[in-house]
């Protein structure tokens, strides 16, 4: 039997990204965080299952219903992604990754500046949670 995928697709995203901003809740009410126009509450459904079955979500039953909740912190998410996007394109390399954003001209010098300044100081600005 295959080893079923963990990785988000953009759809797991958006329903992870609700439940992060705006905590437990049932699909119907999922949909009124959608831009216009909303997917059909089945569709919303169906994804709400599969990050169930990934084991990014978690539920209880409430009257007959179900109100669904992240399982998974959003910095455990943004973590494993990262670290897999590295890994994927960049070889395992952290300063690859790094230098790709200064070549393509995504992250400025004085950013890095204010990053290595962090490091330095042993902050962690700019995480959330």
């Amino acid at each position: 039997m295959r080893k079923k995928e963990t990785t988000l697709t953009e759809k797991e995203l958006e329903v992870m990204r609700i439940l992060w901003q705006h905590g437990p809740m049932f699909v119907k009410e999922m949909l009124a965080h959608y831009p216009d126009p909303a997917p059909h509450v089945n569709t919303v459904s169906t994804v709400v299952r599969i990050l169930e079955e990934k084991g990014y979500v978690s539920h209880e039953a409430v009257g007959g219903s179900f109100r669904y909740q992240a399982a998974v912190p959003m910095g455990q998410c943004r973590e494993k992604s990262f670290t897999k996007l590295v890994s994927n394109f960049f070889n395992n390399s952290y300063k690859s990754a790094v230098s790709a954003l200064v070549e393509d001209e995504k992250i400025s010098l004085d950013d890095l500046r204010d990053i290595i300044r962090m490091i330095e100081e042993g902050g962690r600005s700019g995480k959330e949670d």
